[in-house]
């Protein structure tokens, strides 16, 4: 029988590889550098290092960021666009908003040029009455001329097709049927729903990633199973849960923030299983600081988000803020004589200016390099031997010591300053900003570079404690190990609470929970249970934004029974009053979406079997170095953190050494080692 599951996250500058064996509970990490253009050099390469025989693997699950990269770079395929007659320019108009809201000026280029967004004569009403059927003839011949332009996939966007889909498909089957490529998408089938341009926009964005993400999917399936892999390959998805590759290969769209996404679910694991249900997470790689926030046990989730201005997605999310604050951020001096951290990275390749690779500019590592904090004989990662701490130095006093008169440590100090400034915004933006008082969260912090910045941001926003993960480096992959599998639907009711037709909403919500079975069964998979999860999408008649209604519904096998009217607008009530203090008098009720989440649980391993067995404090001590804290040096502890006891007390200024990652413990702050292995990270009380 097979037992060993491996998760991958391939990051901007590293890949991540977490393994377990479920026979022995034993698990086994991987760090190497994430190779570009072609990811899937480091995502194999990682898996080899711990992994000698794939025929013994039973699923490999891969956080990755090929869309969500391709989306950023603009370097999807080159795609075309077949819509109704008028409706050409929606993509490009969108909500007629601004780069810079307040800024008279702003320029936007759409995914799809003016020229390639082609239109056919075609009419369906809101209502879902057809005026005017599709010219087939008309469609089939601009499919050609999009071919005949070298487009490499096309999409179909027709105007009111969530109301009734018959113009769009009968216009997608005659595409496909002259399409050299599936590379074939409706708006119908990637979001049946209400508004425009974000059905248009999440249509068009899973078209343009449509080749790329397939195409590097294929290549690492097949790269696996040459190996010896049969097993099953998944992927995880941006709002936390997984889905199987040919999924992923035609709804490439849900793969946006997918590594990210799998290090929230792992960092929400943990957290509940160390009894610490309200925590914000802070992911810290070689190129971005991702935060979000759990509150009780659960994920934020988020209908929609936009990867960048005019770059709508429309698909359920895992509330992640990203700011530009990654351990290969760049440190330069603005014309004004201003300190400014990124948005641009080294990456992995040249990397740090210590990693001697090329690069000439001081990034955030290289400053925790000069300071000491990270030890030059000992990189994660593992392919370098050493770090070069003098060219660290030199390139920090060129580019930040001159321009603002300070000394190189200063300089270096000041660099970590403004980066813990820029991440704290970015954990209020997510709690206080949002009602959520951060002195009742733990901080869990993960990625190569997050233990490094624990007691700023502890300090700098008043978090509780910080909980540190066993292999905070390797989470997001530790996260596609753990990950559910997950299958959302959406279908537009549009109709008044009062006059909703029960039996069209058994009849969708039937549909939803019948696929998403059927996706689930087709995995090859094993599963704890099934669960159903209903909400509708409702307003008062004449408001805009809506309140997600949780429903009850009976499950008999996979036989649903829908809630009834009243009951639905008894759960609109409660929602709306929690949401707002209070119910309008004599409001009519609206019923605007069905949403329906299919989520197959997947057994969860015992995160007891990663807790260290043995060992002592005093043979965990490498032995001491020059750290620097608060505006002076301290004569600081060195410890090798695995070999930690459970039960273990350090008091700081301390450093904790592994080979994802380095932790942090500056001086007034304490660190114990719990029953997991995680590390608690508190104030020490005076």
């Amino acid at each position: 029988m097979k037992n060993v599951m491996i998760g991958v996250d391939v990051g901007g500058t590293f890949t991540d590889v977490f393994v377990l064996d479920e026979a022995s509970g034993k698990a086994s990490v991987a760090k190497v550098p994430t190779t570009r253009p072609d990811q899937s050099g480091g995502f194999l390469d990682g898996i080899s290092q711990q992994v000698e025989d794939l025929s013994s693997v039973a699923v490999v699950v891969h956080g990755t960021t090929a869309g969500t990269n391709a989306l950023l770079e603009r370097k999807g395929a080159k795609i075309g666009v077949i819509t109704t007659e008028g409706l050409r320019d929606v993509l490009e108009m969108r909500r007629r908003d601004r780069p810079r809201t307040w800024g008279l000026r702003g320029d936007f280029l759409p995914i799809v040029p003016r020229n390639l967004r082609l239109e056919v004569p075609e009419r369906t009403l809101a209502s879902g009455e057809i005026r005017t059927p599709a010219d087939l003839d008309s469609v089939r011949a601009a499919a050609q001329t999009l071919l005949t332009e070298g487009c490499l996939a096309v999409v179909v966007l027709f105007a009111n097709s969530y109301a009734n889909a018959e113009n769009e498909r009968l216009a997608v089957e005659a595409v496909r049927a002259l399409w050299p490529t599936p590379h074939v998408s409706a708006s119908h089938e990637i979001l049946p729903e209400i508004r425009e341009y974000e059905r248009f926009s999440t249509t068009a964005l899973n078209g343009y990633l449509q080749p790329e993400v397939s195409g590097y999917l294929n290549h690492l399936e097949t790269a696996l199973k040459s190996g010896g892999f049969d097993g099953e390959f998944m992927i995880v998805q941006s709002n936390g849960g997984v889905m199987a590759v040919d999924t992923a290969c035609r709804l490439p769209v849900r793969t946006a923030l997918s590594g990210p996404a799998a290090g929230v679910i792992a960092a929400g694991y943990i957290a509940q299983t160390a009894g610490f249900p309200d925590i914000i997470t802070g992911d810290m790689g070689g190129t971005s600081f991702d935060v979000s926030l759990i509150a009780g046990g659960q994920s934020m989730l988020s209908p929609q988000t936009s990867i960048d201005f005019g770059m709508v997605v429309r698909t359920p999310m895992i509330e992640i803020t990203t700011i530009g604050a990654g351990g290969g951020s760049i440190a330069w001096v603005d014309k004004g004589g201003m300190l400014n951290i990124g948005p641009e990275s080294a990456g992995s390749n040249p990397g740090p200016v210590a990693y001697g690779l090329g690069n000439t500019r001081p990034t955030v590592t290289d400053a925790n390099i000069v300071l000491g904090r990270i030890d030059q004989d000992n990189p994660i990662g593992g392919k370098l031997a050493q770090l070069d701490v003098e060219a660290a130095a030199r390139a920090i006093d060129e580019h930040v010591g001159k321009p603002l008169g300070l000394t190189t440590v200063a300089a270096a100090d000041a660099i970590l300053r403004v980066a813990n400034s820029r991440m704290a915004g970015a954990i209020r933006l997510v709690s206080i900003e949002r009602g959520f008082d951060p002195k009742r969260f733990a901080f869990m912090p993960f990625g190569g570079g997050g233990a490094l910045h624990t007691a700023a941001l502890i300090n700098d926003v008043g978090l509780a404690r910080a909980i540190v993960p066993r292999y905070p480096g390797v989470t997001s992959a530790m996260g596609c190990v753990i990950a559910d599998m997950r299958q959302d639907f959406v279908q537009t009711i549009n109709a008044l609470a009062d006059l909703l037709d029960e039996s069209a909403l058994a009849a969708f919500l039937q549909d939803h929970v019948s696929r998403g079975h059927a996706l689930l069964k087709a995995a090859r998979t094993s599963f704890e249970r099934t669960d159903v999860v209903v909400e509708l999408d409702m307003a008062y008649l004449g408001q805009t934004h809506t309140v997600a209604v949780p429903l009850s519904v009976e499950l008999n096998g996979e036989t649903v029974t829908p809630p009834t009217r009243e009951a639905i607008k008894a759960a609109f009530d409660a929602a709306y009053k929690a949401t707002y203090g209070r119910l309008l008098k004599n409001g009519t009720r609206r019923v605007m979406n069905l949403r329906t989440s299919v989520i197959g649980r997947r057994p969860k391993f015992d995160l007891g079997t990663l807790a260290p067995t043995g060992g002592n404090v005093k043979s965990a001590l490498k032995g001491t170095r020059s750290v620097y804290f608060d505006g002076d040096w301290h004569e600081t502890k060195i410890y090798r953190r695995l070999e930690l006891p459970v039960g273990a007390i350090l008091h700081g200024p301390a450093i904790l050494e592994q080979p994802d990652t380095t932790v942090l413990v500056d001086p007034g702050l304490s660190a114990t080692v719990d029953a997991f292995g995680n590390t608690i990270i508190d104030r020490v009380e005076s």
